[in-house]
């Protein structure tokens, strides 16, 4: 199953660290890649890019990320994360409407979703949601 990985997986696999410890997030965004699973879309992909104030590192960073097409986004997706976002807010469950867009193309597509954001939690409780859960993992 490919997996869309969200903007805080990404955002912890670039930070530059002194230490030589590798996360278990990292590790298995690592396997991901190697097992050709991750899929991005638009709205993380500017998500991770927004923010670099060095314009020779944006370009580093964004020919990297190019080796990741975008799955396109669709109308019934934008619709679908309107109508996800009213189901949630209704439960009393708040989020962005990114978040929300990650879910709704997540679901049509029938991709999980690798995150460490804990609002995805809350979400996968009142939507048709599969979360990423690395082998050894089941929280």
């Amino acid at each position: 199953m490919k997996v869309i990985v969200d903007t805080s997986v990404w955002s912890l696999a670039l930070r530059r660290r002194n230490d030589t410890v590798v996360s278990p997030p990292v590790k298995e965004l690592k396997n991901l890649i190697l097992d050709h699973r991750v899929q991005m879309i638009g709205p993380i992909r500017q998500e991770i890019l927004s923010g670099i104030r060095d314009e020779a590192q944006f370009e580093r960073l964004k020919n990297h990320l190019e080796s990741f097409p975008d799955l396109p986004i669709i109308t019934e997706d934008y619709v679908t994360a309107a109508s996800y976002f009213n189901k949630c807010r209704a439960k009393g469950i708040q989020g962005s409407n990114t978040d929300f867009l990650i879910c709704a193309v997540a679901t049509r597509a029938k991709f999980s979703i690798f995150t460490l954001d804990k609002d995805f939690t809350l979400f996968s409780k009142v939507l048709p949601l599969t979360l990423h859960r690395p082998p050894g993992r089941e929280s």
